[in-house]
């Protein structure tokens, strides 16, 4: 990866070995190798420092300072969104600012870790956002949504398979997408997978969804790895063929767009995602009992503070002060 050089500042020699460059590579490879991240990460920290170069230029690590990263996040603040698809009329959210600034911490940690001199990492506060809230759906709505598939025919076995598994589970879209016969265990309902930052974490079955995906498995006459692939595109092919079956798995944003489509079916006013239904696996656990540590853990977050989010909306403890004095 190749940090583009560009500069709206004094841009000292790029040969210098301080220079930002040198060392957002050495960084980089820091990222891949000596952490292991995955190529989502490094992608990511390629893109927000990268932008951070240009915005800089390619300055000696030691003169970034707590007025330039000020002055760096008015930029960011006044920067439009080139994925809003609006003609970049969108500024970036708080979020994805914070993302940038995120990343810079990130590598300023590794400038002190190796004993060059810079800005402290910890000197740099985040921008405060609103609160997040969580969209999920209720029993009777999930119910209506099942009930749209037609399992008489292969594709719609195939869905409701999904769609059970991924209300079971609490699966990300990628993370179910990338499914194979010979990980999941569907005598014991359970399997394993490795979510973000290829964390591994055990996943459990409902009885129901383990049923709908040999229901469908059952179905199938091919051999093909993946569980869930595309029906009745293309030529079968060579079954042993490993690459045929990459090209017949199911991508996430046909997953994403049949989810879309059997809640419209199903008449769900609501934008419903597949991770809603994430969201809707994790708000039903809590409603009904469990506790956040083991959410956490279902769910596959790094930190308990993002399980927390579900927490307003399963407050037993509010609602039984509420039952008890609100006469």
């Amino acid at each position: 990866m190749s940090i583009v050089q560009s500069s709206n500042m004094t841009n000292p020699s790029p040969k210098s070995k301080t220079a930002l460059s040198v060392y957002i590579q050495n960084f980089l490879d820091h990222c891949e190798v000596g952490k292991n991240q995955s190529p989502r990460t490094l992608q990511n920290y390629h893109h927000y420092l990268g932008r951070f170069q240009k915005w800089a230029g390619d300055i000696d690590v030691g003169t970034i300072s707590l007025d330039m990263v000020q002055k760096y996040r008015l930029y960011l603040n006044r920067l439009t969104d080139e994925k809003s698809g609006k003609s970049g009329s969108d500024l970036l959210s708080i979020k994805t600012q914070n993302y940038h600034i995120i990343a810079l911490r990130a590598f300023l940690k590794y400038l002190a870790k190796n004993d060059i001199a810079s800005l402290a990492a910890e000197k740099i506060e985040l921008s405060k956002i609103p609160a997040r809230t969580v969209e999920y759906l209720t029993r009777e709505e999930l119910e209506r949504i099942f009930q749209e598939p037609d399992q008489s025919n292969i594709r719609g076995l195939r869905d409701i398979a999904i769609l059970e598994t991924l209300y079971s589970t609490g699966l990300r879209v990628s993370e179910l997408a990338s499914l194979n016969r010979a990980q999941v265990d569907l005598q014991r309902r359970e399997f394993m997978v490795r979510g973000k930052g290829r964390k591994p974490r055990i996943i459990f079955l409902s009885q129901q969804a383990a049923d709908k995906i040999t229901a469908y498995l059952n179905k199938r006459t091919d051999n093909f790895e993946p569980i869930f692939i595309n029906h009745g595109r293309g030529k079968s092919g060579s079954i042993d063929d490993i690459t045929l079956a990459e090209k017949h798995r199911l991508t996430t944003v046909s997953i994403e767009n049949l989810v879309r489509k059997y809640a419209l079916h199903a008449g769900i006013i609501k934008k419903v995602t597949p991770h809603v239904l994430r969201h809707s696996f994790a708000t039903e656990l809590l409603i009904n009992g469990a506790d956040i540590r083991s959410v956490q853990e279902m769910l596959g977050h790094a930190s308990i503070t993002t399980t927390q989010i579900y927490t307003h909306l399963t407050n037993r403890r509010l609602r039984e002060v509420h039952e008890k004095f609100h006469k």
